[in-house]
């Protein structure tokens, strides 16, 4: 694959000509609504596995860069393997594996959704879908920058948490918790400050 990176709002586009690169972001986002509620529907952790599964094909398929993958994943991993211990303790170990399959699963599939799709196209998208909610008073792209945001924090806390984990092995602290999750949340905070006070200069803070 070559190419580099979209750097729009999304920051996660990796340019490609895979069968997934040619579908459009509508299809697309349509599929990921389906996924979520075949999920919800039918709580199994089998059907969780299934789709884990269908999402990892498709990933093979699109011929996603798994290093970066990894690296943007590896934050939602760790807190995926407490909340699987804990709904082991609490109700079993097909609950757990339904709950943190699913959301890996709903998580992946959206990364992959735009690594392959240009972020203005989404952008645009979730534009003309918003155009309703300014009956009640939402700017339509209002909404579309939100989502956008949302999305582009999954690789940014990912980065986030592996300059963390990096900066803690070099100090020799690599096995201590705090030495990686502490400046994480730090960083995390300072970057969500900084985002608030750019959209307010920009007039969105409100």
């Amino acid at each position: 694959m070559s190419g580099s990176a979209w750097s729009g709002p999304l920051g996660m586009y990796q340019p490609g000509t895979s069968p997934v690169h040619r579908v459009g972001a509508g299809p697309k986002l349509a599929i990921l609504a389906v996924l979520g509620i075949a999920l919800v529907v039918w709580p199994r952790w089998w059907v969780a596995v299934v789709g884990l599964v269908i999402v990892l094909a498709v990933a093979l398929v699109a011929r996603v860069r798994w290093r970066a993958l990894a690296r943007g994943l590896a934050p939602l991993a760790v807190l995926l393997i407490g909340i699987a211990a804990f709904q082991t303790w609490q109700r079993g170990w097909e609950v757990a594996v339904q709950v943190s399959v699913s959301l890996f699963a709903l998580v992946l599939a959206g990364t992959v959704l735009t690594a392959t799709t240009p972020g203005d196209r989404l952008v645009d998208l979730l534009v003309r879908g918003a155009r309703p909610l300014a009956r009640i008073g939402l700017k339509p792209e209002v909404f579309a920058l939100a989502v956008s945001l949302m999305l582009r924090t999954i690789p940014a806390l990912g980065e986030v948490f592996a300059e963390a984990r990096d900066a803690a092995r070099a100090r020799g602290l690599e096995r201590e918790p705090r030495a990686v999750l502490v400046p994480t949340a730090v960083r995390t905070v300072a970057r969500a400050h900084a985002v608030g006070e750019a959209l307010a200069a920009r007039g969105l803070g409100e």
